[in-house]
């Protein structure tokens, strides 16, 4: 299986698969209030059959061409992780997102991890419009969006009920030729 380097202390992006189920569950026990204020991933991981269930719902939508599902391991733990929510190629779009432990955040993994799934999405599959969508209220999230070099395009308000608390839902996009700009300005 591939891995793809994210940082010179041995952060890796790999598939994270139906087989990584313990691994994935023992991850949302440890990150479950840090990543559960702004995404429902931990509140859908109660066990080992709902983080199966998970992964494979991703393997299928890969195997549909539908959303893919990748992993971050730091010294060899699963810390966080991107995905493509969404994936149509006939539309030509996609939607990135992400979640990250608490014990691997500032490091600059989700940026460069979700570099390479735009890289790939708009040079490999001719994807056109990446987008990104995250609470109003999960600033670092925004700030991933701002620095991969995406544009604010507006806010579903209210439109996300999560822990009994509506948030607003900001909606970030970048379209390949902005993404080729990009590449070829800041390298």
């Amino acid at each position: 299986m591939f891995a793809i380097s994210l940082s010179d202390d041995g952060a890796e992006l790999r598939p994270l698969e139906p087989w990584h189920a313990g691994e994935y569950l023992a991850h949302m026990d440890r990150g479950r209030e840090y990543i559960g204020r702004y995404v429902a991933l931990p509140d859908h991981t109660t066990d080992r059959a709902t983080a199966t269930a998970f992964l494979q719902m991703y393997a299928d939508k890969a195997a549909a061409d539908s959303g893919r599902l990748y992993g971050i391991w730091s010294d060899g733990v699963l810390v966080g992780g991107v995905l493509f929510r969404t994936f149509d190629v006939t539309s030509g779009t996609c939607e990135v997102g992400c979640w990250l432990e608490e014990s691997a955040v500032g490091r600059g993994l989700i940026t460069r991890a979700i570099r390479v799934l735009i890289d790939w999405a708009v040079e490999q599959r001719g994807i056109h419009r990446v987008e990104w969508i995250a609470s109003s209220a999960n600033t670092p999230s925004l700030k991933v969006a701002q620095r991969l070099g995406m544009v604010r395009e507006g806010v579903q308000r209210e439109s996300y009920p999560h822990r009994g608390v509506r948030h607003d839902m900001e909606v970030w996009s970048v379209l390949a030729p902005e993404w080729r700009r990009r590449r070829e300005t800041t390298g």
